[in-house]
């Protein structure tokens, strides 16, 4: 990428969208040039059953298409796009996407709550000192609140937690009263959800505590304003903003204290309690604050992935050293999936880069397993990757490489993709037949390298063109090859051979 070229980020979060566009310096600088926010609060619209309403959907879709204005001029490698806690808890993401995207213009990816703490770190961490201190990064959104060890630009710790200012703050301040009562409860379960990590982080220990968010950037003012804190954010502080928000009583009277935001009014009690809940259970004595947050953090990693410095391809690195997979077996089932889908990719209207990617990322992959069993080892293989933190990878992302991971090998049938969008059936089919051909062109192990073949793509499958006699000098792939071609005929997918 060059210089003066646009990037942009959008957060879909809990209680905000945001989009944040910026004018790229060099390879890993960017100057802000235009930042967009509208208060949507996703969150709220979540039902009993967990599933958005039509009316937080349409609040959402308006916005997108506001986004998407702006963003329309900008490709699609140079703008990430991602959604968090509510719409990772929401039944009714899938459809609700499709017409986001399509009010967007862009591709919008649900990350896990590791991937969202590792990109806040990201963020938070290039707006602070370059220094060799540890740090405590804390950032509460609408839905969940994230916690991350780490040092310099690395994240060594990464927890997200199910709490958040607006879910905490429709729970426990009902009708928008505020009580002393309601905020004891919240307090408790807000120290529930930080008991399981609150030993690891202490022991770990850190040299400075930072928070991010809007939540903890308005409490930070607050304090300041009517002075229960000459610097950052305290106990002392927090509990002195704590007993004006009861005295208070009401959300409505909230927003009538000077320095408080009308949009936070309602949902900074919530906050409050959980940010309270963090200090007392990790023993926090004073908290820092940033602007930097997760939509700088999307901007920085997707300069990496410009620059070819994908966090995904040491993620897939880490788990290959992790599970000691037979690397040299891995490229070999590499290269021969690769070899495939150059000759199809045109054929069968599969983006280059991106199917290259993704049979590199499975094909590294896909022995995983058999540090667990050789006996299913494809379904081990993909149930790791099914379940694990991925950093840099999406929920997406994570669901179609497990599928093709999960049809390797064994019978293949169409239940195996129906968990996958209906539009990413045919692709996650045809890139899986590919790693599928791969695996068993290269059972042998053997280092020699495969003799020069070409494929062809035909109407409902392809056609494999070997050397004349190799096939018959190589019984058992041959034997492969056609046990193949009937395991394929089960999801009406021809493979010929020649």
């Amino acid at each position: 990428m060059t210089s003066n070229e646009s990037v942009a980020a959008v957060d879909l979060g809990s209680n905000s969208f945001q989009l944040l566009v910026a004018r790229v310096v060099d390879d890993t600088h960017f100057h802000v040039v235009d930042r967009l926010r509208e208060r949507v609060v996703l969150a709220a619209g979540l039902d009993e059953q967990q599933c958005l309403s039509e009316k937080a959907q349409a609040r959402a879709v308006a916005c997108l298409e506001r986004f998407g204005q702006r963003l329309r001029e900008l490709p699609l490698h140079r703008v990430r796009a991602v959604g968090t806690s509510a719409l990772r808890q929401a039944g009714n993401t899938r459809s609700f996407l499709l017409e986001a995207q399509a009010a967007l213009g862009h591709p919008i990816e649900i990350i896990g709550g590791s991937e969202e703490a590792r990109l806040i770190y990201l963020g938070v961490s290039h707006s602070l000192a370059d220094d060799n201190g540890r740090r405590l990064v804390v950032d509460i959104g609408g839905g969940s609140t994230e916690c991350v060890l780490g040092e310099r630009f690395e994240p060594i710790r990464t927890d997200s937690l199910g709490m958040g200012c607006v879910s905490y703050s429709l729970r426990f301040f009902t009708d928008g009263k505020i009580r002393g009562e309601d905020f004891r409860r919240a307090e408790i379960a807000a120290r529930l959800k930080l008991e399981p990590i609150e030993r690891r982080f202490i022991d770990s220990g850190w040299d400075s505590c930072v928070g991010s968010s809007g939540t903890i950037l308005t409490i930070d003012a607050l304090l300041r304003q009517h002075g229960w804190s000459e610097r950052g954010i305290n106990l002392t502080g927090l509990r002195q903003l704590k007993k004006a928000l009861i005295a208070a009583g009401t959300a409505a009277k909230v927003a009538a204290i000077p320095g408080v935001p009308a949009e936070r009014a309602s949902v900074l009690p919530g906050g409050v309690a959980i940010l309270t809940a963090l200090f007392e259970a990790l023993g926090v004595e004073q908290m820092e604050t940033t602007t930097g947050s997760m939509r700088e953090g999307l901007l920085y990693d997707l300069l990496g992935r410009i620059r070819h410095e994908d966090v995904r391809d040491r993620t897939i690195r880490q788990f290959c050293a992790r599970y000691q997979v037979d690397m040299k077996q891995a490229d070999r089932v590499e290269q021969l999936a690769l070899h495939c889908l150059d000759q199809l990719a045109g054929g069968w209207s599969i983006d280059p880069v991106f199917g290259r990617q993704v049979i590199g990322w499975a094909a590294r992959l896909h022995e995983i397993g058999l540090s667990i069993a050789f006996a299913g080892y494809h379904r081990h293989s993909a149930y790791l990757v099914a379940n694990s933190d991925m950093p840099g990878f999406s929920r997406a992302d994570q669901e179609l490489l497990a599928t093709m991971l999960l049809g390797q090998r064994k019978k293949l049938g169409r239940e195996i993709f129906a968990a996958l969008p209906a539009q990413e059936v045919e692709l996650a089919l045809r890139l899986t037949v590919l790693l599928r051909l791969a695996v068993r062109l290269s059972r042998s192990r053997s280092p020699k390298p495969q003799p020069p073949f070409t494929v062809t793509a035909r109407k409902n499958g392809l056609e494999l063109s070997f050397p004349a006699d190799w096939i018959e000098g190589h019984p058992l792939t041959h034997a492969d090859l056609i046990e193949e071609a009937s395991k394929l005929q089960g999801v009406g997918f021809e493979l010929r051979v020649r």
